[in-house]
């Protein structure tokens, strides 16, 4: 399955920096403050260009990362399992920060990947206006469709701002979430063993 959220929008359709600038000294003037007074006056630059690296996402493919794979294994054949990738993504529906962490696992067939695209995948979905479901959804997906290993799985643990400092203000709430696809799904023993390995200390 191909991942449906698009990169950035063409350039003709993205808003100019100027019009950005303009927007965030809107929401200031809507919060009740005043955008030139001195301490908010470089604030609407300091915001687009805080955006450009938070939202990087979308001006990249994560698959790309998958791209460059190692045969040479000496006959490796079992799991793959990188834990704890910290990221920070921004819920689509408040744009408050989800920070969390997420294991990516899988079992090659006849190729490995460089552990930090592992990372690097993970990173790429995150900086994207985001559900996670839909981001551990498209990572696993990623995984599977570049490197078509025998099996892949991805879980993920998140704090959503959305609900920790605002609306139902529950501090420490976290959701997790997994999606797993091939053997880590359908073999009984390697699906213990991923959430085993995920699961320890």
């Amino acid at each position: 399955m191909s991942d449906s959220t698009p990169v950035r929008a063409p350039d003709e359709d993205r808003p100019s920096t100027e019009e950005a600038l303009a927007a965030v000294r809107t929401l200031i003037r809507w919060a009740g403050d005043d955008p030139d007074r001195e301490g908010l006056a470089d604030t609407p630059g300091r915001v687009a260009r805080s955006y450009r690296e938070l939202f990087s996402g979308y001006d990249e493919d994560p698959r790309a990362y998958l791209e460059r794979t190692f045969e040479d294994v000496a006959g490796y054949d079992e799991l793959v399992v990188l834990r704890d990738i910290r990221f920070t993504s921004f819920c689509e529906h408040h744009m408050l920060p989800v920070l969390g962490y997420a294991t990516v696992g899988y079992l090659p067939s006849n190729r490995v990947v460089g552990i930090s695209k592992l990372a690097r995948v993970v990173h790429g979905f995150a900086k994207r206006l985001q559900i996670q479901e839909k981001m551990t959804a498209q990572v696993a997906e990623a995984i599977q469709d570049v490197l078509q290993p025998q099996g892949v799985g991805v879980v993920i643990r998140a704090e959503h701002h959305c609900m920790t400092i605002r609306g139902v203000h529950v501090p420490g709430a976290t959701l997790t979430t997994s999606r797993l696809l091939g053997v880590i799904r359908d073999d009984a023993r390697t699906r213990q063993e991923f959430l085993q390995l995920v699961d320890r200390g």
